[in-house]
């Protein structure tokens, strides 16, 4: 059974500012904004939420099946991500369009300012799960899309009791508050950091408990301070995997949805499931760019098993293979 990875594939775009972004707003002129940012370098990256979470599982062992839009640039990149097993047969490409792009400044303490350039992302209505089998999907994840394309797909999902995770994030802004409610009905898993969370509550008015009542699970992810994982039992704080080093933060919270996934798939405890999150985000930290980390799922248990004790669950997962 497959994972099928829906949202965005992009080319990112990552700059540093050596600065912090903070002490350049003028409390008194947030009305009229007009700031310009000099950076100290610019790196053409692969990136897309939908690619990030998807070049993840396919390290941890999986083979992940993109189901995005692409342009005439995809080539190279459709290259790439076979290499390390993602399935890009679900990938459409529009020969007359670019694919979508990233900009995104970084400052010194972490603070990101971002635009996002849809491309061919807006041709992502077009896709459809219709014409997948039930039996060979263990879970679809809606990721940030083009909105109507989120939204159809979830309905399709619904329509099909498909397992799935909503995972509206960079996308709230776009969504109002019936889509957002809408998308998470019926759903296995809400993702969100801590920000994005207090955005969707405000937009739908819901509260936790009643998040609750539209989805099995709400996950927040919360940077420094870890994750959470709430459900109707309780709620299960998820430490971080200390990095060996901080390179940029670009893609980590992707490799976090990856991580968990994979224990959830696998039936793994959320103790574990959010701590394989942890990990597979830390490996992201700690390099330059979304999907430039590397490692094998042998690797990954060992280490896991270093930084967060012994695990027979984990290293079951080798032997399952």
């Amino acid at each position: 059974m497959q994972i099928v990875v829906t949202g965005s594939i992009a080319f990112d775009y990552l700059m540093y500012f050596p600065g912090k972004f903070s002490d350049h707003f003028l409390p008194d002129k947030l009305d009229r904004i007009s700031v310009s940012f000099l950076v100290d370098s610019l790196k053409k990256q692969r990136g897309g939420v939908a690619a990030n979470i998807a070049y993840s599982l396919a390290l941890l062992g999986e083979r992940p099946l993109l189901l995005a839009t692409a342009g005439k640039d995809f080539g190279p990149y459709r290259d790439d991500l076979e290499s390390v097993g993602v399935d890009t047969s679900g990938v459409k490409e529009f020969r007359e369009e670019y694919t979508a792009s990233f900009f995104v400044s970084t400052d010194q303490v972490r603070n990101q300012i971002a635009s996002f350039y849809s491309g061919t992302m807006r041709f992502a209505e077009r896709l459809s799960l219709k014409s997948f089998k039930k039996a060979e999907i263990a879970l679809v994840v809606i990721s940030p899309n083009d909105p109507r394309a989120m939204m159809k797909l979830t309905a399709e999902c619904q329509e099909r009791a498909l397992p799935f995770i909503f995972d509206p994030s960079q996308q709230i802004p776009r969504l109002n508050g019936q889509e957002l409610r809408e998308g998470a009905r019926g759903s296995r898993m809400v993702v969100l950091n801590d920000y994005e969370l207090a955005l969707f509550k405000k937009k739908t008015g819901l509260s936790d408990e009643e998040m609750l009542d539209l989805s099995e699970t709400v996950v927040v992810t919360m940077g420094e301070e870890g994750s959470v994982v709430r459900t109707k039992e309780g709620v299960v704080e998820i430490p971080i995997a200390q990095p060996e080093r901080v390179e940029d933060p670009t893609g980590v919270g992707d490799a976090y949805r990856a991580g968990l996934m994979k224990g959830v798939v696998h039936g793994l405890p959320w103790e574990i499931a959010g701590r394989m999150g942890s990990l597979a985000a830390t490996y992201v930290l700690e390099t330059d760019g979304p999907q430039n980390h590397s490692y094998t799922l042998k690797a990954f248990v060992e280490r896991y098993c270093r930084v967060f004790g012994e695990s027979e669950e984990m290293r079951r997962l080798l032997r399952d293979r």
